[in-house]
């Protein structure tokens, strides 16, 4: 376990804009599922929480696309709370238009976007952008190349394979202090050192299994920062959760929805049907999902961070069919309640 200083913890949020169901179990429009994640992350803002999240996709599970639209409206409405993306899909994107946009949303939140960049679980903004599948390790590499360069805000030159070059290039706006990068890591050594020799935070997506098994990449992580020269960079985790008054009331309100979105992907990736004894493997101490009572997941969270030595958790709160009253629950109590409670305990911890 690594000693975690309560301080430096940052506690955040993210969702993926999963289309929910209402109260009388009709599907929510893709208009007030984005609505209602912009009201999601006001809630986040006023409960003290460090960041909002939301993610990119292009199917019909999800309904936020333009990730940075529905942060600039989360922007207007917020004070506090850092904004960005869980991912942005930098492979099948455009370096430039993503340090525009995202230069642009940190001069309306005054300071607060963050980026965090990942080559794409999800495949479909591929063919959807006109890209080939076939040049899915060389777009993300040549991409975050350029974004790097493009990050130190002077004029760039630059040449790949897959884009048309750059000759001495300006981006506009400029920021006031930079902005907060970070590269999303599934869990291979190679995208942990690629993180590391651009010096970028790294987010590790952690949804399966025990947190711990993932301490060989984050030591990988500060071993390579050290081989290329660079301070130490912070080290975070994206996990789904969900939080309710007591374990058997979280247990009952998530099922639903972790096992409609694991069985809709499932069908797509040949994964076995979802299943109760799975999901209850998966809420308990050697898995990946942070389900119960605030207790149960402040515990769960300290456990995790003290074993990494990671200084940021955002949980994935939306997951499926969850209704937005429920979402908008779990997050007061994150807020809160586990907040606090994950301090206290790694305080005791020393």
């Amino acid at each position: 376990m690594t000693a975690i200083d309560p301080a430096d913890l940052d506690l955040g949020l993210d969702t993926f804009g999963d289309i929910t169901r209402d109260a009388a179990g009709e599907r929510v429009s893709d208009a007030q599922t984005i609505r209602n994640v912009v009201e999601q992350a006001v809630l986040a803002d006023e409960v003290g929480l460090a960041f909002f999240g939301v993610g990119e996709h292009h199917r019909p599970e999800f309904a936020v696309s333009s990730p940075e639209i529905v942060l600039a409206a989360a922007a207007a409405r917020t004070k506090d709370i850092h904004l960005g993306t869980a991912v942005t899909v930098l492979s099948s994107d455009d370096p430039v238009r993503v340090y525009e946009r995202f230069a642009t949303l940190d001069a309306v939140s005054n300071g607060r976007a963050e980026v965090i960049l990942g080559r794409g679980s999800f495949i479909e903004s591929f063919p959807l952008f006109g890209y080939d599948l076939r040049d899915y390790e060389t777009l993300f590499e040549e991409k975050l190349d350029l974004f790097s360069q493009l990050l130190t805000e002077s004029p760039v030159t630059w040449q790949g394979s897959l884009r048309a070059p750059l000759e001495a290039a300006d981006v506009f706006p400029k920021t006031a202090h930079g902005l907060t990068a970070w590269v999303g890591v599934g869990g291979t050594p190679e995208s942990v050192v690629r993180a590391a020799r651009y010096g970028y935070g790294l987010m590790l997506a952690i949804i399966g299994g025990p947190a711990a098994r993932f301490r060989p990449f984050v030591d990988l992580y500060h071993r390579s920062l050290d081989s290329f020269g660079r301070d130490r960079l912070p080290v975070g985790i994206h996990s789904p959760g969900h939080i309710a008054e007591t374990d058997q009331q979280a247990w009952e309100e998530a099922y639903e929805g972790f096992e409609s979105m694991n069985n809709t992907i499932g069908r797509e990736r040949g994964w076995p049907a979802y299943s109760r004894g799975r999901f209850q493997h998966d809420v308990g101490p050697e898995g990946a999902l942070y389900v119960g009572s605030p207790e149960t997941v402040a515990r769960k969270i300290a456990d995790t961070v003290g074993s990494l030595g990671s200084t940021r958790f955002d949980m994935k709160f939306s997951t499926g069919t969850l209704s937005h009253d429920k979402l908008m629950t779990s997050i007061e109590l994150y807020g809160t309640r586990v907040q606090p409670l994950v301090r206290e305990m790694l305080a005791e911890r020393g």
